[in-house]
């Protein structure tokens, strides 16, 4: 199998566990193939963390999962030194927090303090955690996907802006239409049966694992998607509405305070070649553009109190950005 129809195998086996997200899928596998890490936000029992496990099952990865909690310590994700005796003889030894693994699920990463939230999102950004002078590199596969949840902001700490931009995508998840929750309600009741040893199924054998080859070869073929000069200017020139909205609407500049960083321009370069690529494409167009800019200006884009005020959302916002950005 090429590298293209094994991720696409990985996209499909995700969807048999994930009723009705086929979007929220594409855009975790956007994020493995550009090396990214991704915030993913949505109500209590959206599939969040089904999401990620369904990756971590089906492509040869460690997995680990860190709950994150107000009372948690930097040391209870990135690691500690112990300190081992034998024989007489005695050392410090790194022992690695669960941050060491390839997928990390970071969940309810806003119940944690700063100081823990600086310790991820270092190891998010470096690739590397530093413990008594001492550095430790992540393994060459390493993506974190952090949940957050919209609702219940009591004794939560919001992630900085800056600290937001280090994600490269902005993924919500929202609830499914009555059709998709009828199958939900099914899957998970035949996963009980199964479980239980009492379902009629077949008996049919596991498929073979994604190994992890199949990404980095996804990857390099990615790099090699074509861009022109007429994208790279549309990419620039929608981050730079986010930032100078006056010179072409008087509504975008009351509702925007700050915009884009330069981190949103090469987001939209990485994702752009990553879904023009699982669509078949050697280029990218437009519509990979205006496909992935709402994940990827999402969190980017700071909402004056004005827009809060008139009940503008950031989709709503970014919209508004697509339209009035001329096409190339």
């Amino acid at each position: 199998m090429t590298a293209r129809e094994q991720i696409i195998a990985l996209q499909e086996r995700m969807g048999l566990s994930i009723i009705g997200q086929r979007e929220v899928i594409e855009r975790l596998v956007i994020g493995l193939l550009a090396n990214g890490n991704l915030l993913i936000e949505g109500l209590p029992g959206l599939a969040k963390t089904r999401a990620v496990k369904a990756m971590a099952k089906n492509l040869e990865a460690d997995f680990s999962r860190i709950q994150f909690t107000p009372d948690l310590l930097p040391s209870d994700v990135t690691g500690t030194e112990v300190y081992h005796q034998s024989g007489g003889a005695s050392e410090f030894r790194f022992e690695q927090g669960p941050i060491f693994a390839n997928i990390v699920l970071a969940d309810e990463i806003n119940r944690a303090p700063a100081k823990v939230q600086a310790a991820l999102l270092e190891a998010m950004e470096e690739r590397q955690v530093t413990v008594s002078g001492t550095t430790h590199k992540m393994p060459p596969l390493f993506i974190v996907m952090a949940t957050q949840n919209p609702i219940e902001q009591e004794g939560t700490y919001p992630l900085p802006e800056a600290q937001m931009d280090r994600f490269l995508m902005h993924v919500q998840i929202t609830y499914p239409p009555v059709e998709d929750e009828v199958e939900v309600i099914r899957l998970v009741r035949g996963e009980e049966q199964a479980a239980a040893g009492t379902s009629n199924g077949g008996g049919a054998p596991e498929p073979a694992i994604i190994p992890q080859q199949a990404v980095f070869d996804a990857r390099a073929e990615i790099g090699q998607i074509h861009v022109s000069d007429a994208m790279d200017r549309y990419m620039a020139d929608l981050v730079q509405t986010t930032r100078t909205p006056a010179a072409l609407s008087e509504d975008l500049a009351r509702w925007i305070e700050v915009g884009a960083s330069p981190r949103g321009s090469l987001a939209l370069d990485k994702c752009s070649r990553a879904h023009a690529w699982l669509n078949g494409r050697d280029y990218v167009d437009p519509d990979d553009v205006r496909a992935i800019v709402h994940d990827v200006f999402r969190h980017r884009i700071a909402l004056s109190y004005e827009a809060q005020g008139d009940g503008i959302s950031a989709d709503r916002l970014i919209d508004e950005v697509v339209t009035l950005t001329a096409l190339p």
